[in-house]
């Protein structure tokens, strides 16, 4: 009998300290949620901090919050923890991405943004941020091809449809580069940048 209460409060003892683990980590979640709403980053890094947790959704979240914070290497720091716990994560990988970015560390964003694509070739953020990018380089070519990719599966995207536009007026494809920009402006009909595209062609 007495290994039988002995084991009853050893489970009994289990079960509490799980549901505290997971209440103490939800309970700064909720707080750092509001503190966000609030533009309050650094207190919501520190409530979050105070969960004593080193679970991906943490680091996934304190990557965030460094990134609205201002602290691009920090943020850089937990993207990275995230991804080796979860390598498979594409959320991660476009976490990792704007503080890389803004960083100007183009490498390690095409190298992230690479290994999203093996992961989810149809991946319709990535690839139009990999058009963005290759876009800016003036490679306009590879961008095209990019925007293509999305617009295959989401046609009626208006970011996608107005790069393209753009893309084709680089490339001197003035036609399509029309067919384009008023694709764009059917979705968003105050689209200042389309109604330039299209005056721009006259």
């Amino acid at each position: 009998m007495k290994t039988m209460r002995q084991l009853a409060f050893a489970f009994l003892f289990t079960t509490i300290s799980v549901s505290i683990g997971y209440a103490q980590p939800l309970t700064a979640f909720k707080e750092s949620y509001v503190q966000e709403s609030k533009k309050e980053y650094k207190k919501a890094i520190s409530t979050l901090k105070k969960a004593s947790d080193d679970s991906y959704e943490v680091n996934l979240r304190l990557g965030w919050l460094h990134y609205l914070a201002g602290q691009l290497t920090e943020s850089l720091d937990y993207y990275e923890k995230a991804i080796a716990q979860r390598p498979t994560s594409i959320e991660a990988r476009l976490g990792y991405a704007l503080p890389a970015s803004t960083l100007n560390h183009w490498n390690k964003v095409t190298e992230q943004y690479q290994t999203i694509l093996r992961l989810d070739p149809n991946n319709s953020v990535t690839n139009y941020r990999m058009g963005l990018m290759h876009y800016y380089q003036k490679d306009y070519k590879t961008a095209e091809a990019f925007f293509q990719k999305v617009l295959k599966l989401y046609p009626f995207d208006h970011d996608s449809l107005l790069m393209l536009g753009w893309t084709k007026y680089m490339l001197g494809q003035t036609n399509e580069a029309r067919t384009f920009f008023n694709r764009a402006l059917l979705n968003t009909p105050t689209d200042s940048s389309a109604t330039k595209g299209l005056a721009a062609l006259k």
